[in-house]
């Protein structure tokens, strides 16, 4: 896994370019297993004797304080419906398939979607200067749309207060 830069927020432009590139580089990679802990235990539900003598469903462990978790993520992980606040680390079941290595994988696909999702989130990007002179173009146009309705208005109760003075 590659080693998220030690950036607390992204305030900077630079180390918003930062982040943005070694998520590119951590979407490109899996978790490997053995960075977080795996447990594994009985599904529930219907399957017969399958269910109830193999251990199918995977319980997946990984630490908030990880070193390969970026720190600018870590509140979004917080907010996660996974965080569990006793043991500070994010906890994913899988019981989607019959097997365990399955499972294990599922719940590690997850989690990679979870830290890719929460790392992504404050990442904000600059807009590139076509985008600014677009931008800078509509409001003019919002402007003068604005101006001239404007003008329609003061005219009409010019008019109003002309036709008044004719009496």
């Amino acid at each position: 896994l590659p080693a998220p830069p030690p950036l607390s927020n992204l305030a900077i432009s630079k180390d918003a370019a930062a982040a943005r590139d070694w998520l590119k580089r951590f979407r490109g990679c899996p978790i490997p297993r053995a960075a977080v802990d795996i447990a594994f235990s009985r599904s529930s539900g219907p399957g017969g004797q399958n269910v109830n003598k193999v251990n199918t469903k995977a319980t997946v462990r990984c630490a908030l304080d990880s070193t390969w978790v970026p720190s600018w993520a870590r509140d979004g992980l917080q907010d996660s419906p996974y965080f569990v606040k006793s043991t500070r680390s994010i906890l994913l079941t899988s019981t989607l398939h019959r097997s365990q290595a399955q499972n294990v994988d599922d719940c590690l696909s997850k989690l990679h979607a979870l830290i890719c999702s929460a790392a992504s989130r404050p990442i904000q990007n600059e807009p590139s200067e076509e985008q600014r002179e677009r931008v800078r173009g509509l409001e003019r146009i919002a402007n003068a749309q604005r101006r001239l309705q404007k003008d329609k208005r003061s005219q009409k109760k010019r008019e109003r207060a002309n036709s008044r003075l004719d009496w």
